[in-house]
């Protein structure tokens, strides 16, 4: 590729003098600004892809390894526990480095770690490439946000390539079920992995087209991070544990280290010189509302098709093919809503359509109570559309928000914070709702789409007395 240069080197080994504007960046080559798009949303699209169609597969793991319920947990939130704990710094890796060298780093390490994860001999074999590969995937999500304000300078331009960039991840997330179940069925679960290896190729391939990026002045924040790990880590392991085994020894000394974690990664980033998370942010509406609603989204997304993903084959008796099909119509009707929003922004306003979106999330939360062993699969299909619908319809409002509320040098920090928050709220719906299935699943499934529901709602009315009218 181009000679001798190494895939590390395709994020731009000479980065600097453009700034960030369009003479040296976008419009330095004819394409240059749609090689550095589609590359984004290439990216983020397998990386979203890995979270929602690994659920689906999920059963087929623990057939495979004999894995409890508890170690098909550990499977799916090893990659967005790293994906989140390590996104903040990887902000400042793709602000220091520049956000095209920082993007080649993470997405050559992915697509090496999913070819690992395809070829796993042992569950806790795939646990550690998931590691990896969350890890990867926290530096590609900055440094793909930061690319496409590079690309963009213009509002409007930046605005309609944060929607795209939105599309894929919403296409991603609805349509990882249909392709994990596919795939599962039709040759084993590893090809859920492997579908990552030549969208990779091709992502790394568009990137080397793409404009090269400016570097800013960054530090690492290394206490920052490592009681941001500890803290996240701790906790995920004393719901998961605590939910199977009860409250032990063991549980109880993992929640104390959350605890103390948590209190010193305020205490590092109110402190530190060169915080990876300012806390001034915070005093931002245009931040806090992002922050919020994102986790509130995802944490009813992605707790959604992981408790309905075993929901359809444990309790119902489908196959991986026939739970992901199930997931078809949400598939359908995501795309043209996130395409839509940036234009209903502009109508309505940021608060009209941030409110809307949560409420829809919050009605598919509600209507699922219904759901029974004995209803319907068209039924079920059907009643799964809004929490699909609201959170696309949302999400690229409540990018644009978080990327316009802050000054351009914070561009990888606003992403970073906006993505680490969103892949904590999944992971750690994961583990409460694994937790609460553990206790009985019909009743455990009731509870964790109520209490998803209730989370929802209540952000959408801090979001409706947050935000502006206009």
């Amino acid at each position: 590729m181009h000679g001798t240069r190494s895939v590390a080197d395709a994020g731009g080994e000479a980065e600097a003098g453009a700034q960030g504007q369009r003479g040296r960046g976008a419009a330095g080559r004819p394409g240059s600004a749609g090689a550095a798009l589609i590359a984004a949303v290439l990216g983020f699209f397998v990386i979203t892809l890995d979270v929602s169609g690994v659920n689906v597969a999920l059963p087929a793991l623990g057939h495979a390894f004999g894995g409890s319920l508890a170690g098909l947990q550990w499977v799916a939130d090893s990659y967005t526990l790293m994906f989140a704990a390590l996104m903040l710094s990887a902000g400042a890796l793709s602000d220091a480095v520049g956000a095209r060298r920082a993007y080649g780093w993470g997405l050559g390490v992915f697509t090496l770690a999913s070819l690992a994860c395809g070829a796993a001999p042992t569950l806790g074999a795939l646990t550690a490439a998931r590691v990896v590969q969350g890890s990867a995937a926290a530096v590609m999500v900055p440094a793909s946000l930061a690319l496409i304000r590079q690309a963009f300078p213009e509002r409007a331009a930046r605005a309609r390539g944060v929607a795209l960039w939105t599309v894929g991840g919403a296409v991603a997330i609805a349509a990882g079920p249909v392709l994990g179940g596919l795939l599962t069925t039709a040759w084993t679960w590893r090809a859920v992995f492997c579908l990552n290896v030549p969208a990779g190729i091709a992502a790394l391939l568009l990137l080397l087209r793409a404009a090269r990026s400016p570097r800013h002045r960054a530090a690492f924040d290394l206490p920052g991070q490592l009681t941001a790990v500890l803290a996240l880590a701790a906790l995920t392991f004393a719901v998961i544990e605590g939910g199977h085994g009860g409250i032990t020894g063991t549980v109880a000394v993992a929640a104390g280290v959350a605890v103390l974690s948590g209190a010193g990664f305020v205490a590092a980033e109110a402190r530190g010189r060169a915080p990876m998370l300012p806390l001034e942010l915070f005093r931002q509406r245009g931040v806090v509302v992002p922050v919020l609603a994102g986790f509130a989204v995802n944490t009813a997304f992605y707790g959604g098709v992981f408790v309905l993903g075993l929901f359809f084959q444990e309790q119902r008796g489908q196959s991986a093919l026939s739970a992901g099909l199930m997931f078809v119509p949400v598939a359908v009707v995501t795309t043209p809503f996130n395409y839509f929003s940036p234009r209903a922004v502009s109508r309505f306003g940021a608060r009209a359509v941030v409110v809307s979106g949560l409420l829809i999330c919050a009605l598919g939360c509600a209507e699922l109570l219904a759901v029974g062993t004995g209803t319907p699969g068209w039924a079920v299909a059907l009643l799964m559309i809004p929490l699909g619908v609201g959170g696309s319809f949302a999400m690229p409002a409540l990018t644009s928000l978080i990327l316009d509320s802050l000054a351009p040098e914070r561009a990888g920090t606003a992403a970073a914070l906006l993505n680490t928050v969103r892949q904590t709220g999944g992971a750690l719906a994961i583990a409460v709702f694994g937790a609460l299935l553990a206790g009985g699943f019909m009743a455990g499934m009731r509870e964790s789409l109520a209490l998803a529901g209730a989370l929802v709602v209540a952000v959408a009315v801090g979001a409706a007395a947050l935000l502006p009218r206009r």
